[in-house]
């Protein structure tokens, strides 16, 4: 009597606490958190601080070994130059180096034979003062360069920092005002924020300077003018405030 007893309590017991969970995990389903989503864009411009030069120097020959020598030595010679101009070897870095075999015309893939070899090396400099493009690529040109591949104006870390803080700060109050005409338009009062999400990227402004013919260049005794455009650091953020 006593066994079924006891037997029958543990029963009622583990109903109870079984009741419990129930209704606490009810409780907890109940809430609603009362929230206000938004987002908000900043943009800011300033003035690039860096710029990054792509050139080639380009040989070609029908014997690889000539067309590589070629190469070697215009490539040394507008590195002697371009440090000569002030420009710091660290600042100098070979980004591609590549040799294709030029065929001659045929009929079919099988019979084709190579005609030439071209050779094609080149180099990425960095320039601090952005004022100096078009003299350094004077200097490269008329050392051997004859392909000048593109001009990039960008951004230091530094300076893209302090321009992502601005970008930032406005994105931030077009997010808040944008939280306080719908908290108002509703007639409560925002309390706090729950989470906030940030991203940010810029572009470089880049010239496509493939097509310039450098031979022409080469010839001219007029510096070459470059120009730099202002450059545009964008910010978005995404908030989520509390209200009540």
């Amino acid at each position: 009597m006593m066994k079924r007893l006891g037997i029958m309590v543990a029963i009622l017991l583990i109903c109870a606490m079984a009741l419990v969970g129930t209704a606490s995990a009810a409780v907890d389903t109940s809430v609603t958190q009362k929230v206000i989503q938004t987002s908000g864009s900043g943009t800011v411009t300033g003035a690039p601080d860096r710029v990054q030069l792509s050139f080639s120097v380009q040989t070609e020959n029908p014997d690889v070994k000539t067309a590589q020598s070629e190469n070697a030595a215009k490539m040394t010679q507008v590195i002697n130059d371009l440090v000569a101009a002030g420009v710091p070897r660290d600042a100098i870095k070979t980004t591609s180096y590549n040799i294709y075999p030029v065929y001659q015309d045929s009929t079919g893939i099988l019979d084709r034979k190579v005609k030439t070899y071209q050779v094609t090396n080149t180099l990425q400099v960095t320039l601090i003062d952005v004022s100096k493009a078009g003299d350094i690529i004077d200097v490269a040109v008329g050392a051997g360069i004859n392909e000048v591949d593109s001009i990039q104006f960008k951004l230091s870390d530094e300076q893209n920092q302090i321009l992502r803080a601005e970008a930032l700060k406005k994105a931030v109050a077009g997010a808040r005002s944008d939280a306080d005409v719908v908290a108002g338009a509703m007639g409560v009062a925002i309390t706090g924020t729950q989470n906030v999400d940030i991203s940010q990227g810029y572009s470089p402004v880049v010239y496509d300077t493939s097509y310039v013919a450098m031979g022409a260049m080469a010839k001219s005794s007029v510096p070459t003018p470059i120009q730099a455009n202002d450059v545009t650091v964008t910010a978005q953020v995404s908030i989520t405030y509390t209200y009540q």
